[in-house]
């Protein structure tokens, strides 16, 4: 798998390199805008999975995630020392896939990227099997290829909304508390989880999957105490 890394320190952008490269990830790494995307007009189909400084010299990593989705649907992980929850929410929207603060751990990072690369894999039932799904209202989940459906179109979700959504599928029935969610969304140390994180992908699951996202009939908001996928909508 080819991965890009535009991270303009060097120093960061060499241990990553390694560290990726240890993993048996090729690894292609440029440290501005400019080059950054130069390579990604060159290789934007064979590329695996971004990941993006937020500031760079000559341009934001926001603008090189518009690009490279605009070329291909690969997904984008930022890095980032801001703090700042409006930072998650435009990352979010500009399709990234996911978001951690520097410094960071190269095994939460590694951690992520598998996440993410998981969600995005196109085949993973390779042994002939059924492949098993999850059904509740309309929407239907293909478990083994991590893949989202309404009705009969499949829904792009992130990692993270496709983690919040099998939450709840796991805990069918039971009301989860933010602060449930929150641990269990991030398996690893986070620097942007709050409650305001949680009410986002929450808003961003109700829009791709309900038919009314303002009257939700499959999140179910529990007042005062949290959120719950009713049991009698899951088989």
């Amino acid at each position: 798998m080819n991965i890009l890394v535009v991270e303009d320190d060097k120093t960061i952008s060499l241990g990553l390199e390694y560290s990726l490269q240890q993993e048996g990830y090729e690894t292609f790494a440029r440290h501005d805008v400019q080059a950054a995307k130069q390579l990604i007009d060159q290789k934007a189909e064979s590329l695996s999975l971004c990941i993006f400084d937020l500031n760079l010299p000559d341009g934001t990593g926001y603008e090189l995630c518009e690009y490279m989705k605009a070329k291909a649907d690969v997904p984008v992980i930022f890095l980032t020392v801001m703090d700042e929850e409006v930072s998650v929410v435009m990352g979010l929207d500009m399709g990234a896939d996911d978001y951690i603060t520097k410094p960071f751990r190269i095994r939460e990072l590694l951690s992520r990227i598998k996440t993410v690369l998981r969600r995005y894999q196109k085949n993973t039932n390779h042994n002939g099997l059924p492949t098993s799904t999850v059904e509740f209202g309309n929407v239907k989940i293909l478990l083994n290829e991590a893949k989202v459906y309404k009705g009969e179109e499949e829904v792009h979700v992130t990692a993270l909304e496709y983690r919040l959504l099998m939450i709840f599928v796991n805990h069918r029935g039971q009301i989860l508390s933010r602060a449930q969610l929150l641990e269990q969304i991030w398996d690893v140390a986070g620097d942007f989880v709050n409650d305001n994180t949680v009410t986002v992908y929450i808003k961003r699951l109700r829009e791709k999957l309900e038919d009314d996202p303002q009257k939700p009939t499959l999140i179910e908001t529990v007042r005062g105490l949290g959120y719950r996928l009713e049991a009698e909508h899951v088989s």
